[in-house]
């Protein structure tokens, strides 16, 4: 069986200070995104000796924490690679042309994603999408990890809004979190995930006038 990994972090604990805390992205990385690591695998083996045992009356369930877990495990393990103690400005190319195609503006963009992760009810996400089916770059929330995604979307850009991601050094004040990520945006990775989404196809002929 394959397992689930925790992925290292490309830069220190400190790297991203002041905008994140070195306590912060300890325990973060060490303690919340791990904890989604080791609760995948341990759901993985759960529903392996399920069907051994031909006992998957509660396979629902289990496959309902998986997805909680391996979602969690997916959008921390894109959102370090989103971050950069290098990043912030803008970004350039071909996503820049989307950004303004598709919001308006760089600033309309921003000011969404920031409004979008501030609204969020209880545990959640923001994400930047590339929405398949017409190619246009959309915005969405995440309920915990895995409710209300655009099905077949690719997440391009993730904005972690769990009281977990700031509590320790925004407080309440949340919205001072998210404004303080765009100055460690990776936009070289942002652009690398866009080119790449760009290419998938879901093949619903007809679904799109």
């Amino acid at each position: 069986m394959t397992k689930y990994v925790l992925p290292d972090l490309a830069y220190d604990y400190n790297a991203l200070e002041p905008h994140i805390s070195a306590r912060i992205m300890e325990l973060h990385h060490d303690k919340h995104h791990k904890a989604y690591v080791d609760g995948a695998n341990k759901t993985l083996e759960q529903l392996a000796e399920a069907r051994q045992k031909g006992a998957l009356d509660g396979a629902g369930t289990l496959e309902r924490t998986l997805a909680f877990h391996v979602s969690g495990h997916v959008l921390h393990s894109i959102f370090w690679q989103n971050l950069s103690p290098k990043g912030g400005g803008q970004p350039s190319g071909d996503l820049a042309k989307a950004i303004d195609k598709d919001f308006g503006s760089f600033d309309s963009f921003k000011t969404q994603l920031n409004k979008t992760a501030a609204t969020i009810q209880g545990s959640g996400w923001a994400a930047l999408y590339l929405e398949p089916l017409t190619q246009q770059l959309i915005i969405g929330s995440i309920h915990d990890h895995q409710q209300f995604v655009f099905q077949g979307s690719l997440p391009l850009m993730v904005v972690d809004a769990w009281e977990h991601a700031f509590y320790l050094q925004y407080v309440n004040e949340k919205a001072k979190f998210f404004d303080a990520l765009w100055n460690i945006w990776n936009w070289a990775d942002i652009g690398e995930r866009y080119a790449a989404a760009k290419s998938a196809k879901l093949s619903l002929k007809g679904a799109v006038g």
